[in-house]
C-alpha cells in the first residue's frame, strides 16, 4: 500500500522541469521488482508521473532509454542499479523517498554492501522507509542506521502463519516424492499448485516429471532467463500452467491472488523460510493449504520449525509410500540461523582465487548476479 501514499506524496509536490529521480524503491529480485512497478504504474495512470523499473538479466539499453527524459520513480534491484549509475545513467542525487522493501531479504542475499553504497548517494535529508517480514539484530541495525525517530508498525507477530492456511505434513522415502506429488496433485484435481526445492536442479527434474505424467509444469529459478521467468509466473497466475516448481527466490514478496495449495518438496533448512514459503497462500482472508513432503533426513528440520512456530505440525504417513529408509550419511546441512547465510556471502572467497585486494569487487559482483 505503500506504493499509492508515495504517488500522492509526489503528485503533491511536483515542479515544473526535468524529472529527477524522487523516489527509489529497492527491492531483492527481479519478480519484486517488475510487481511493485506494475502496481506504481497501475495507481499513477491518472497521475503525471512517470516510472521505470531495473534489473538484470535483460538488455540494460531500454533501461537507459527510459531514464534518458527523466522518471520520478525508480524500482530498481541493487546490482543493475549501481551499473546503470556507474554508466551514469541516473543520479541519486535529489531523492526524497528511498523504500527498502523486503530488507531481510536483501540481507540475506548479502546486498548490505550495496545498499549502503547506494545510500551514501542520495541527501542525507530524505524519508525512509523499510519493509521486513523478520526483524533481526541486522535488520535493526540497518533501520538505525538510516531512520530518524522511527514510527515501528508491526502487521501482525512475527514468524506467525495465516490462521486461515491449514499445515500438514507426509513421511514419505526420498526416492518417492516425486510420484507422492503427482498422486496428491492428481487425486486432488488441484488447479494451481506452488512447489518449492532447496535446488534449481530439483525443480527442473521435478517440472519435467510433472510434464512426462500430464501434469502442466514449468520451473523458476536464478539459473532461468528473466524471459523464461516471467513467462512462467504470468503462465501460472493465468492457469495456464497448473504448477510452479521454485527455489526459494519465489518465496517472498510475490502475489499470486487466492493460491490454493502450497508444497515444500524439500523442506528448508532455514526454519524462517518455511514461514515465507507458506505465506503464498491463505492471503487476503483466503483459506490455502501448505502440505510439506518430509523424509527421513529432515526431521531435524520439522523439529526446528516448529519450534519456530510454537505448535506441532499435523503428520501423517499414506498407505503404499510408508518410508523404509535409513538417515544419511550425507544429508543436508542445518542451517538454524539466517546469519550463517549472511556470514557466508560476507566472508566467501573468489572463486578465481584471486588475492584478498580484489576480494571484495568480487563478492559485490556476485551479489550483482543474483539479483539479475
Amino acid at each position: 500500500m505503500y506504493k499509492r501514499q508515495i504517488l500522492q506524496i509526489l503528485h503533491q509536490t511536483k515542479k515544473e522541469g526535468r524529472r529527477p529521480v524522487r523516489a527509489l524503491v529497492l527491492t531483492p529480485t527481479r519478480e519484486l521488482a517488475a510487481q511493485v512497478h506494475k502496481n506504481v504504474v497501475d495507481y499513477s495512470q491518472f497521475l503525471d508521473i512517470k516510472s521505470t523499473v531495473i534489473f538484470g538479466g535483460v538488455n540494460a539499453k531500454p533501461q537507459i532509454k527510459s531514464l534518458k527524459y527523466g522518471v520520478d520513480v525508480v524500482v530498481a534491484t541493487p546490482g543493475r542499479l549501481l551499473d546503470l549509475i556507474d554508466q551514469r545513467a541516473l543520479s541519486l542525487g535529489r531523492v526524497d523517498i528511498l523504500v527498502l522493501d523486503e530488507a531481510d531479504r536483501m540481507l540475506d542475499m548479502g546486498f548490505l554492501r550495496d545498499i549502503k553504497k547506494i545510500i551514501a548517494m542520495m541527501p542525507k535529508k530524505r524519508q525512509n522507509l523499510l519493509f521486513s517480514a523478520t526483524f533481526s539484530k541486522e535488520i535493526k541495525k540497518l533501520a538505525e542506521g538510516i531512520l530518524h525517530q522511527p514510527i515501528l508498525v508491526e502487521a501482525e507477530p512475527e514468524n506467525s502463519t495465516a490462521e486461515m492456511v491449514v499445515q500438514k505434513a507426509y513421511r514419505v522415502d526420498k526416492d518417492d516424492k516425486i510420484e507422492f506429488t503427482i498422486k496428491l496433485i492428481s487425486d486432488g484435481n488441484w488447479k494451481q499448485v506452488l512447489i518449492f526445492t532447496r535446488t534449481k536442479h530439483r525443480a527442473n527434474k521435478l517440472s519435467e516429471k510433472l510434464v512426462k505424467a500430464g501434469i502442466s509444469s514449468a520451473a523458476i529459478h536464478g539459473n532461468k532467463s528473466q524471459g523464461a521467468r516471467t513467462k512462467a509466473l504470468e503462465g501460472f497466475k493465468s492457469g495456464q500452467v497448473r504448477v510452479l516448481v521454485a527455489t526459494d527466490i519465489a518465496a517472498r514478496g510475490l502475489d499470486i491472488p487466492l493460491l490454493p495449495h502450497v508444497v515444500n518438496f524439500e523442506l528448508p533448512n532455514v526454519p524462517e523460510d518455511y514461514v515465507h514459503r507458506i505465506g503464498r497462500t491463505g492471503r487476503a482472508g483466503a483459506s490455502g493449504e501448505a502440505i510439506s513432503l518430509v523424509d527421513v533426513d529432515e526431521k531435524e528440520y520439522v523439529r526446528d520449525i516448529e519450534k519456530l512456530l510454537g505448535y506441532k505440525i499435523k503428520t501423517e504417513i499414506v498407505e503404499g509410500f510408508e518410508p523404509t529408509a535409513k538417515p544419511s550419511e550425507n544429508k543436508p546441512k542445518q542451517n538454524n540461523s539466517r546469519n550463517n547465510n549472511r556470514n557466508k556471502s560476507r566472508n566467501s572467497k573468489p572463486k578465481d582465487g584471486n588475492s584478498q585486494g580484489n576480494s571484495n569487487n568480487s563478492r559485490r559482483n556476485t551479489n550483482r548476479k543474483r539479483s539479475r
